[in-house]
């Protein structure tokens, strides 16, 4: 049997302490976490935690790209199956906000991160975000589904509003019940873009 390669051993290496680190900041959370938690777990030394990540934020930064890129998936597949461009636009951003309520997601994506990390809008992903959701109102609009306004700043503000609803319902002493009024509250921001001769689905 061929061994594994230094390349293929290292992309392992890396993966275990990834995973060690998810489990650890998903479930104790960061502040509560150690190195030696992360390496114990993995069954590696600190040295590989070094080598790979540098330090302890710089470990929660990768479980926060992993975790963002399959939320990124996930709202794709929700906005994808939807009826109409709108429709679709509503459900993603609608289920970003609910997915505060997930505990995993909630502890690091919308307390821990933006504490160690800081702002999340200064994040890299944010701007990719706001400007594949600014060419989406741009689309609407021009299907004459929006009334007259700048996508970019709607974007903008669409982004920011979405983000403080998640980071307010992770925070929240009932997350289920503070989750039922953000949401409310986001749709009737979103409708308010929307021409009044466009209701429904359409």
């Amino acid at each position: 049997m061929v061994g594994k390669s230094r390349k293929e051993t290292m992309a392992e290496t890396r993966q275990k302490l990834l995973a060690a680190g998810r489990k650890a900041f998903g479930t104790i959370g960061y502040s509560a976490s150690s190195m030696d938690d992360f390496t114990a777990d993995a069954g590696l030394t600190r040295g590989a935690l070094y080598h790979h990540f540098g330090d302890k934020e710089g470990l929660l930064r990768a479980v926060v790209e992993e975790i963002d890129g399959e939320m990124s998936e996930r709202l794709l597949a929700i906005s994808t199956k939807a009826p109409s461009r709108w429709q679709g636009l509503v459900d993603e951003w609608i289920a970003y906000i609910e997915m505060a309520l997930e505990p995993e997601i909630q502890r690091i994506m919308f307390r821990d991160a933006p504490a160690v990390l800081g702002d999340p809008s200064q994040w890299p992903s944010a701007n990719a975000c706001i400007m594949a959701l600014k060419t989406n109102l741009d689309a609407a609009k021009t299907e004459g589904q929006l009334i007259d306004v700048d996508t970019e700043v709607a974007a903008r503000l669409i982004n920011g509003a979405s983000s403080h609803a998640a980071t307010w319902i992770a925070s929240a002493d009932d997350p289920q019940a503070t989750s039922k009024r953000a949401v409310a509250g986001f749709r009737l921001l979103l409708e308010s873009l929307r021409k009044p001769d466009h209701g429904g689905t359409a």
